[in-house]
Formats: C-alpha cells, sequence, structure tokens
C-alpha cells in the first residue's frame, strides 16, 4: 500500500523511533485489511463503526483502542489531509492496572539462579539501572562509564539521553563478562555480532522463571517495575525516581506510589486503634 509507505516517510522524516513507526504501521494495515475501505473514501463515521466493532465483539483493550485512533488520526492528517474529528472515539476512563512487582527476595533468586555469565550480567544490567529492554540491546561498550560510575542511555524512549547509576557489584559483574566474551561495539552481541535480540533476553527470563517456580506473570519490563519500586521503598525521591526511569511526568512515575509494599504496611489499621 503506497499510502503506507508515504506514511512511514513521513514518520522517518520526522524522526520517530522504529518501534514507534512499526506499531503505527502495523495498526494501519489491521484497519485497512479488515475493513476493505481505501484511505480517500474514509470518514469518521466509518471509523466509529470499525471501532465499535473491535471494543464490542473483539473486546480489544483500553490501550489498543487508543492506539488505533491515535494511528489512524494520525494517518489521515499525514497523508490524506484530512482533519478528522476522532478525539470522541478514545476511551473515557484508563483502567486502573498494577504492575507486577517482584520481591527483592525473588530478584535476588532469579539472579542467583542464573548460571550463564553472560544472561546474569543482562538481568543484573536490566534490574541495577532499572533501564527498557530496547535500552539494554542499544547499550555499547563505551557507554558504561567505570571512572564516573554511570551507565550513559541514549537516545531513549521520547530521544532522550539519560545517565543511571553504576553499581559497584554491577561493574564487578561486567568486568568478568568482558573478560570472557570480549565485546567490540555492544555491550551484549548477537550470536553473529549484532545486537543482542529482545526476544532472546525475554527468553532467559522465562527460562529460569520456570525453573525456579516463580508464579508471578513477569516479563524483562517487571525488573525494571521493580527497581523503581525498590528504589521507592528505600526511601528514595520520587523525582529522582522520575529522572532516573526516564519519564516524562511525574504522574507516569507516582504509579509506583500505589503498589510500594513499605508504604502499604506502615498504615495502621482503624481495627487495631480500638
Amino acid at each position: 500500500m503506497n499510502y503506507i509507505n508515504d506514511f512511514i516517510n513521513k514518520l522517518q522524516i520526522k524522526r520517530y523511533s522504529s518501534s514507534t513507526i512499526k506499531s503505527y504501521k502495523n495498526a494501519l494495515n489491521l484497519f485497512f485489511n479488515e475493513s476493505g475501505l481505501l484511505p480517500e473514501s474514509v470518514n469518521e463515521k466509518d471509523i466509529e463503526s470499525y471501532i465499535l466493532n473491535k471494543v464490542s465483539v473483539k473486546k480489544i483493550s483500553r490501550a489498543f483502542q487508543k492506539h488505533l485512533v491515535c494511528s489512524l488520526k494520525l494517518f489521515f492528517s499525514e497523508v490524506c489531509n484530512k482533519k478528522l474529528k476522532l478525539d470522541y472515539l478514545y476511551p473515557d476512563r484508563g483502567e486502573k492496572k498494577y504492575p507486577t512487582v517482584l520481591s527483592k527476595e525473588e530478584v535476588k533468586l532469579i539472579l542467583d539462579s542464573t548460571f550463564n555469565l553472560k544472561h546474569k550480567t543482562i538481568l543484573s544490567v536490566i534490574y541495577s539501572g532499572g533501564l527498557r529492554l530496547s535500552e539494554l540491546v542499544n547499550l555499547k561498550i563505551n557507554d558504561i562509564d567505570s571512572k564516573r560510575m554511570l551507565i550513559y542511555i541514549k537516545q531513549a524512549k521520547g530521544k532522550k539521553d539519560r545517565n543511571v547509576v553504576l553499581s559497584d557489584k554491577l561493574l564487578t559483574l561486567l568486568r568478568q563478562y568482558y573478560k570472557i566474551y570480549k565485546p567490540k561495539l555492544w555491550l551484549f552481541h548477537g550470536q553473529n555480532g549484532g545486537q543482542y535480540s529482545k526476544r532472546s533476553v525475554q527468553k532467559i527470563l522465562d527460562n529460569v522463571l520456570s525453573k525456579i517456580k516463580i508464579n508471578k506473570k513477569a516479563s524483562i519490563h517487571t525488573l525494571r517495575h521493580s527497581y523503581a519500586t525498590h528504589l521507592l521503598e528505600a526511601g528514595t525521591d520520587i523525582r529522582f525516581i522520575q529522572e532516573l526511569l526516564g519519564h516524562n511526568s511525574i504522574k507516569t512515575t507516582q504509579i509506583y506510589t500505589h503498589i510500594s509494599d513499605t508504604q502499604i504496611s506502615a498504615i495502621k489499621s482503624p481495627l487495631d486503634s480500638l
């Protein structure tokens, strides 16, 4: 579809990330393939009917509904010069779903049960700095600054750079890893010397979780959630956590105030005062 290619070209010119472009492309392909409509004939009612079907019949999530509407709105604005009024199709109320968080004991068990040095180093880097999966695979050798004890995260989500603390334990582990694997460019390289695949990273964690019988549904991103929660429970100011995670808004970081076991356990039930 040439119009989707035109859309992708415009997003590339505006320097959208490859993952964002891919997600928009997938949403648009889904819409045009399922609806059978051509861009020049689409109007607000067509999109409304499509979204209604996805919500009532296909039972899509609020997040995916929002993504579909956003993708279509941007596409018609950029490619067709149509300013479609679609804001009313966004879900009114968001779902309050708290992220899964591992306890410090569970994180320790995961790392202690990962015997492959490269795999253990990968999981340790993610938890130690609260990295996103994409940030991990994009790390290069010179992003590790052992003199300043910092890890440089370059051009992460939102095209922002940030620094996170390089822990003493992680530095020791990285030095052991470097002596054995001798990476050249990427900190973690795949079998053919390129970047380590995201799927392989998730598989590392899945294998360990199945071995140690942790029943929580955890992903690599769960280690990032756990990092933020453990910092909060240790008394770290939430504004510092916001910077370390690379959040644009403090509201995004405040989700962790709702899931901190330390804060919850500090509250006394009124029953105890009777």
